[in-house]
């Protein structure tokens, strides 16, 4: 059954196709995308921020990226792929923020597909919100999630039948498609203004140049350093001493004895200047 792509969940209303300054393209793709993608993500993490904070971390990744990404056949679709990986990224559970769980949607019904759908493997999960619920083919749906059309096949029938399992009414492809865009709708989710996006990603931007400006400089000093005070011949270490047969080990003195007390003290108090240490005696 070949499923239309929903309004809510994709967003069908084209930008004009006038030219545009670089900020007004993106604004443009902005408005057409983020609203749809930042419900699309909610399906993938059941996090409201999360979905939010993906979508503007794609638009500011695309940002950066601007003259490649509006020469990319989709556009769209590359700032859904950057959104759905760093939604899906295993980082975030060691992040203080998402340790706990957001409180869950306020319809039981909502609550059960959410619960369902966030117990099946990630790109399963990714597979199934891709071509059940934006609309896109299979071969469309493999490219984006970088797998092959019969491996992307098989999660989507997985998916389903989990789904299934736990929700016996979604059975049918259609009623999935249409409850998943309910689901997605039912929440109030709003994206970030365009120029807030576009001067977080100029921001980001500096900071590492800045970041990496400063690294290239400590590298370099560090280097300069190393050689001008690393040594310019080899020199070879001092082996260990060895004993030589026939000869006594050279041992430490003992204490002195009273005689020999005595001719130090003697030594030290005839000593004179010059030359010579000591002055002769006659007899």
């Amino acid at each position: 059954m070949v499923v239309e792509p929903d309004p809510d969940l994709t967003g069908e209303t084209h930008p004009g196709t006038s030219a545009l300054t670089p900020a007004q393209a993106f604004d443009a793709l902005y408005a057409f995308c983020a609203p749809a993608l930042v419900r699309q993500t909610y399906l993938l993490t059941g996090r409201r921020e999360l979905a939010r904070e993906s979508v503007e971390r794609a638009f500011q990744l695309a940002w950066e990226r601007w003259p490649e990404v509006a020469r990319d056949r989709d556009p769209a679709g590359w700032v859904r792929a950057a959104a759905y990986e760093w939604a899906l990224s295993p980082w975030h559970r060691f992040r203080p923020r998402y340790r706990h769980p957001e409180p869950p949607p306020s319809d039981a019904a909502d609550r059960a597909l959410m619960d369902a759908l966030l117990a099946l493997p990630a790109p399963h999960r990714r597979t199934l919100v891709l071509y059940d619920g934006v609309g896109l083919d299979l071969p469309e749906t493999a490219a984006e999630t970088e797998a092959s059309t019969p491996a992307t096949a098989n999660r989507l029938l997985r998916a389903r039948e989990t789904v299934a399992e736990r929700l016996p009414e979604l059975s049918d492809p259609g009623t999935l498609h249409e409850r998943l865009a309910v689901l997605a709708s039912a929440e109030r989710l709003r994206a970030a203004q365009p120029p807030a996006v576009r001067s977080g990603s100029e921001r980001r931007a500096r900071f590492w140049t800045r970041a990496a400006i400063a690294f290239t400089v400590a590298l370099i000093g560090t280097t300069a350093l190393t050689l001008r005070t690393a040594p310019t011949h080899y020199e070879p270490p001092v082996p260990p001493g060895e004993t030589v047969q026939g000869v006594p080990p050279h041992v430490a003195p003992g204490p002195l004895s009273d005689k020999e007390r005595k001719l130090r003290s003697k030594l030290r108090k005839e000593l004179l200047p010059g030359p010579e240490r000591l002055a002769p005696q006659s007899r």
